[in-house]
C-alpha cells in the first residue's frame, strides 16, 4: 500500500457502530386519557400517551402556586411565620377548602400544607392575593414561571385550577413542572409526603393515593373538575431511580386510585437504570502526532446511565466518532470525540476525552521521529469494542 494512501486513511474519520439484537418493545396499557411517564434524574420520557394534547389541570395547578410560595421562601422573601390574611373573596370559594376564617391571619406554613395536602382552594387564593395582590396577578406570574421553566403549552388563569376558559397545559408540562419542584427545592417537598393536616379542628388527609399504595411513593398533587376528569401528579422513589408520573381524564377516584398505583409499580418493574458506559472504560484509541506515545487511549468523563426498560436496552446501537490522529501534546480528559447512544429512535450524545496524557517530543526528537514517520506513517490502533 502507498504511502499517500496510508496517510489519507490516517487522516479519515474512525467511525465504528455497534449493533445489538432486535426485540420487540413492550406496551403500556392505560385507561388513563393523558400520561407522561418521565424519568426525573434525566427528563428522559418513558412512556407517553396524549402527552402534548391540551388538557385541562383542576388542582394539579396548585403545583405551581406553591412552586412560586417556595421561591419566596428560598429567596429569603418570605418565613414559614409570615402572615396572610383571608379575603373575602378566599373564604367564599367552593370546592375543596381548608377553612379559613375570613380576616383571619394564616402562617405560610399553615397554607402550605392546606395547599399540599388538603388541596384548600382558599389557601391557595390567600397565598396568591399575598404574593401579588389579586388572583389575576398571581396568574401572570405563574404562567411566566411556567414559560421560564420550558411548558410550552400551559397558561394560567387563576391560582386554584377552577374551570375557566384560559388555563390549560399538557401532560408533559406538568411532568416538567414535577421535576422542577422536586430538584429545586429538596427543602420544602417533603411536605407532599405528610399524610394528613389539621386545621381549625378539622382534619383532612392527603388526597394523593400513592402516598398510601406502597410505591415508595412521595408526592404530588390531585386534581379534578368535571371538565378535566380525575387526575394525578405523582412522584416515587427506589434505590437511586426516580420517576415523575401525570395522569388525567380518567373517571373515578377508584380508577385514578388503582391506575396510578398500577402505572407506578410497573414502571418501576419495566424500566430499569443502566450504566451504559462507566467512567475509565478505554473505547478505542487513536493515533497521535509528534507524542512521548504513539496513541492515546479514549474513554468519557463520567458515567453514562439511562432508565430503559429491556427492549430498548437490547435495541441500543452506539457510534464512536473521532479523528484517526491528534497532535501532542494532550491532555487527560481534552475532547476529542463524541460518543452517540441510540435509544429506541432518539440520539443522545456525549463528549469523548483522553483517558491520559501524552507530552509532546522533546526538541531533539523531532528530527528522528519525522524521518520515522516518513518511512512508517503514524502508529495505529484500531477502536477496541464492547
Amino acid at each position: 500500500m502507498s504511502k499517500l494512501f496510508k496517510l489519507f486513511s490516517y487522516l479519515a474519520l474512525a467511525l465504528v457502530v455497534l449493533t445489538s439484537t432486535i426485540s420487540a418493545r413492550a406496551d403500556i396499557v392505560t385507561s388513563s386519557e393523558y400520561v407522561m411517564i418521565m424519568d426525573h434524574d434525566t427528563g428522559d420520557a418513558l412512556f407517553e400517551k396524549n402527552a402534548d394534547q391540551p388538557m385541562k389541570p383542576a388542582s394539579m395547578a396548585k403545583i405551581m402556586t406553591v412552586y412560586l410560595l417556595f421561591e419566596q421562601l428560598k429567596r429569603g422573601d418570605l418565613t414559614m411565620s409570615d402572615e396572610f390574611i383571608v379575603s373575602e373573596k378566599a373564604w367564599k370559594k367552593g370546592g375543596s377548602r381548608t377553612f379559613l376564617e375570613p380576616g383571619s391571619k394564616v402562617t405560610v406554613s399553615d397554607l402550605l400544607r392546606g395547599i399540599i395536602v388538603q388541596s384548600g382552594n382558599d389557601a391557595a387564593i390567600v397565598v396568591a392575593e399575598g404574593i401579588a395582590g389579586t388572583e389575576d396577578a398571581f396568574a401572570e406570574l405563574m404562567t411566566n414561571k411556567a414559560a421560564e421553566l420550558g411548558m410550552q403549552n400551559t397558561v394560567f388563569g387563576n391560582s386554584t385550577g377552577w374551570p375557566d376558559e384560559i388555563t390549560t397545559t399538557t401532560a408533559r408540562d406538568l411532568a416538567i413542572l414535577g421535576r422542577a419542584m422536586i430538584t429545586n427545592f429538596p427543602e420544602y417537598y417533603p411536605m407532599f409526603a405528610e399524610s394528613s393536616f389539621t386545621y381549625n379542628k378539622i382534619t383532612q388527609p392527603n388526597r394523593n393515593p400513592l402516598i398510601y399504595g406502597g410505591v415508595n411513593a412521595d408526592g404530588l398533587k390531585t386534581g379534578h373538575t368535571e371538565a378535566s376528569g380525575y387526575g394525578l401528579v405523582g412522584s416515587a422513589m427506589r434505590g437511586n431511580q426516580r420517576v415523575v408520573m401525570v395522569l388525567n381524564g380518567m373517571s373515578s377516584i377508584n380508577e385514578r386510585k388503582n391506575e396510578s398505583i398500577r402505572l407506578m409499580d410497573l414502571t418501576f418493574r419495566m424500566f430499569k437504570k443502566q450504566t451504559l458506559v462507566s467512567q475509565g472504560d478505554v473505547i478505542g484509541y487513536t493515533s497521535v502526532w509528534m507524542g512521548e506515545r504513539g496513541v492515546v487511549p479514549i474513554t468519557v468523563n463520567g458515567d453514562i446511565s439511562k432508565v430503559m426498560d429491556k427492549a430498548a436496552l437490547e435495541t441500543m446501537t452506539k457510534s464512536v466518532d473521532w479523528p484517526s490522529y491528534i497532535s501532542a501534546p494532550i491532555m487527560e480528559g481534552q475532547e476529542i470525540g463524541r460518543l452517540t447512544l441510540t435509544i429506541s429512535g432518539q440520539d443522545y450524545y456525549y463528549p469523548l476525552v483522553a483517558a491520559e496524557d501524552v507530552p509532546d517530543l522533546s526538541f531533539y526528537r523531532y528530527p528522528g521521529a519525522y524521518i520515522n514517520y516518513l518511512i512508517f506513517g503514524l502508529e495505529s490502533k484500531s477502536v477496541k469494542n464492547d
